[in-house]
């Protein structure tokens, strides 16, 4: 088995080559087809979140290495432990990543993806930077077909993100105002493709890149933003008369969050789901004033991710730009997504 895999934190990924695993149990091996490059690996790579005023939260701990990213992966099944049921050997599956422990309350209730003690492939496993990947339960796979390998690939993580974050803008309701998308990366690019079939809102984008916002357009945004401007939430403001019943922030980081924060008009929700880093600075008295919501949101559940592949199915949403590269570019792949010269999604093909 072939793998690229983090051995020194912040070090480039090394390739390695080790006997195939044979299943056991309910595991189930799968040839990787497809796998997407996140964000998130970044942060995995390195080892820490940025919390902001020095912080930093550890994310060495609990994982060996060497360790293989990788967490939205497609491909072919090509052997089955002898509990596995319910998936045979040629099945041609993405991988839901999220997975639980399976027996607390929170998996019993449906949401693997939050479960304190998950241990999620590509982050408490090893992942799809690699020709195969070993999975411990086929709950994990789901057929895709007729969606390309990869495409589907990136709906285990940057179109189930968005996916859930728009739900959430959904059930916080818009009311006729409009849906502001902050960063146009993977996932900001994936909601502003489901948006249409999941929001009864014009979508409006910000970014710093002119080149995504010019691609944004092009997708069907209603208006786009440049970040950089020193008056850009005067010009959102000035467009929609006042503000956006809700914004979704994509980046994560204090500038962006900061933006979409002082974006929104009375009643608004503000949905943070990006990890780039840092602190969200408030004036505490707006939140009351003005009576905004602040919400996170985390990838989605199983349920989240079977509805997401119909939605893909129904081909009302559009495919999400893709970058196809070999997974001997992995690292060039995590160097260039980190330097923001990514537009879209890179998937690794084996």
């Amino acid at each position: 088995m072939l793998s690229h895999q983090v051995t020194a934190y912040g070090r480039p990924l090394e390739r390695r080559e080790a006997a195939l695993p044979e299943p056991r149990a309910a595991e189930v091996l799968l040839r990787v087809g497809a796998c997407g490059v996140c964000h998130s690996d970044i942060h995995l790579w390195e080892g820490a979140f940025d919390l902001g005023a020095g912080k930093r939260l550890d994310l060495t701990q609990g994982r060996d290495l060497p360790h293989t990213l990788g967490h939205e992966i497609a491909g072919e099944v090509v052997a089955v432990g002898p509990e596995a049921v319910g998936v045979a050997v040629g099945d041609r599956r993405v991988v839901y990543p999220w997975l639980g422990c399976g027996a607390c309350p929170r998996c019993a209730a449906g949401d693997e993806h939050l479960c304190p003690t998950g241990r999620p492939i590509g982050v408490g496993r090893a992942g799809g930077f690699a020709d195969h990947v070993l999975l411990p339960h086929p709950r994990c796979l789901f057929d895709y077909a007729p969606l390309g390998e990869a495409l589907a690939a990136t709906y285990a993580c940057s179109g189930l993100t968005a996916f859930g974050a728009l739900r959430k803008v959904s059930a916080a309701g818009v009311a006729g105002g409009e849906l502001l998308i902050v960063g146009l990366g993977g996932v900001g690019m994936a909601a502003l493709g489901l948006a249409p079939s999941v929001v009864e809102a014009p979508v409006l984008c910000a970014d710093v890149d002119p080149g995504r916002l010019v691609v944004a357009g092009r997708r069907g945004a209603a208006g786009t933003f440049d970040v950089s401007a020193a008056d850009a939430v005067k010009q959102i403001k000035r467009r929609t008369g006042g503000g956006v019943a809700a914004a979704v922030d994509f980046v994560g980081s204090e500038r962006s969050a900061a933006l979409a924060f002082g974006a929104l008009a009375p009643g608004g929700t503000l949905i943070v789901v990006g990890l780039f880093g840092g602190a969200l600075q408030l004036a505490l008295p707006l939140l009351p004033l003005k009576q905004i919501t602040i919400r996170g949101s985390y990838v989605g559940s199983p349920a989240e991710m079977a509805e997401l592949l119909a939605l893909g199915r129904s081909g009302s949403v559009p495919e999400l730009p893709i970058d196809e590269r070999p997974l001997a570019a992995a690292q060039t792949a995590l160097d260039d997504l980190r330097a923001g010269r990514v537009t879209g999604r890179v998937v690794l093909r084996a």
